[in-house]
């Protein structure tokens, strides 16, 4: 996350820090963020000629945000300047805040790229590795939890407390 101007610091004194901010907190130190951008940096454009592109690490946490909590490309736009905590988990200021069609093209250059998919699945595994899991609930909760690897004890025999049910 990016240095806290005075006034930040002064709102992040007299404030309770909520789930959504806890989870944003958690995900900053969990995430593998060089490999991710690593992966992505071939693929995005350098801004030469014409405005200066967003930082990419900006526009990746932007687009894994608007996964976490089911935001739409307009939705992300708003809640970027709505929100403190959004914008400074994206690194960004009021001062420039990409907008929907930005936010849009960085999806589609993923998904042109094939990475969206295999970018969710990095931080899956990453996650799953610390054994936390990540369940999307309502658009404004996003949680992890620790999740057990399997219905089975550490000596391989079904755990009576653990279920896995079928559909249909």
């Amino acid at each position: 996350m990016k240095q806290m101007t005075f006034a930040d610091a002064e709102y992040a004194g007299k404030r309770k820090q909520t789930r959504k901010e806890l989870f944003l907190i958690e995900m900053d130190q969990v995430v593998p963020w060089t490999g991710l951008v690593a992966l992505i940096e071939p693929h995005y454009p350098k801004g030469e000629g014409g405005r200066p592109a967003y930082p990419l690490m900006a526009m990746l946490r932007v687009h894994l945000m608007q996964n976490w909590f089911g935001y739409s490309d307009p939705a992300m736009e708003e809640a970027l300047y709505e929100t403190t905590i959004l914008r400074q988990f994206a690194g960004l200021s009021l001062e420039r805040i990409p907008d929907e069609t930005t936010i849009l093209n960085f999806r589609r250059l993923l998904e042109k790229h094939e990475l969206a998919a295999g970018i969710l699945a990095v931080i899956n595994g990453y996650l799953g590795d610390r054994g936390l899991s990540l369940r999307q609930g309502t658009i404004v909760d996003a949680t992890l939890i620790h999740a057990p690897s399997s219905t089975k004890n550490q000596d391989g025999k079904r755990d009576p407390e653990m279920h896995q049910t079928k559909k249909g």
